[in-house]
């Protein structure tokens, strides 16, 4: 089955219908321009009340391993996710483990689609990595900001380097997903999971809770579909 990210929770009646709804993961803003940017201590409180089963991911933009390990400490998320450039070259830079490096072992590098089709510094970070990474994340750059734009990217003309890339890691598809095209992407780009934010909220940092059901129910129903 397609793994199932929710991201973008500040309140734990958006996280419970999430993990109602079947979601996988449920993510949280550690990034202080975004809209949707949570304090550890309201992170931490909605952690704790959440199924050990269900993935709670940090979404990090630019900032260092000590930041990073710091959240996770207080936090107790079991993942993080890595947007920037400077974040990547922190952690693949240093030499400990993940574990030791920002407090989990379970990494979601984010890579920029527009570099798909290039051999850009984004995807040799990663072939260079001795990290073996949770998963990739692909997601579209607009106007410098890296994901979280509730823009979809080329799937048709990215196709062909997620499908190698698939071949290395798990893929993980981001970007102005919703219930009306979401089983259209699974279909072309057969990744091994979806994120989605903006395509399930009634305002930036509020779930809907029939768009967030919607969505995982028209996930699995592709699922269904392809087998």
């Amino acid at each position: 089955m397609t793994w199932v990210k929710i991201c973008g929770m500040t309140n734990l009646e958006d996280a419970l219908v999430a993990v109602e709804a079947g979601a996988d993961a449920v993510g949280f803003v550690f990034y202080e321009k975004s809209p949707r940017r949570v304090t550890v201590e309201t992170a931490r409180g909605i952690v704790e009340k959440l199924p050990e089963s269900v993935e709670k991911i940090g979404v990090f933009v630019d900032a260092d391993c000590g930041r990073i390990r710091n959240v996770v400490s207080a936090t107790k998320l079991s993942a993080v996710q890595l947007h920037g450039k400077y974040s990547l070259e922190c952690v693949w830079r240093d030499p400990r483990p993940a574990t030791e490096c920002v407090g989990v072992s379970k990494l979601i590098p984010m890579i920029s689609s527009n570099v798909l089709n290039e051999k850009g510094d984004g995807i040799m970070i990663h072939e260079r990595s001795h990290e073996k990474m949770f998963a990739m994340l692909i997601d579209k750059q607009v106007n410098g900001l890296s994901g979280g734009t509730g823009t979809t990217f080329d799937w048709e003309g990215s196709r062909g380097m997620i499908q190698a890339l698939s071949l290395q890691f798990p893929i993980v598809i981001a970007g102005g997903l919703a219930v009306a095209n979401v089983g259209t992407a699974i279909q072309m780009l057969q990744p091994f999971g979806v994120d989605v934010v903006s395509g399930v909220e009634a305002s930036p940092g509020k779930k809907d809770p029939e768009k967030v059901r919607a969505f995982v129910r028209a996930v699995r129903e592709m699922d269904r579909r392809v087998g």
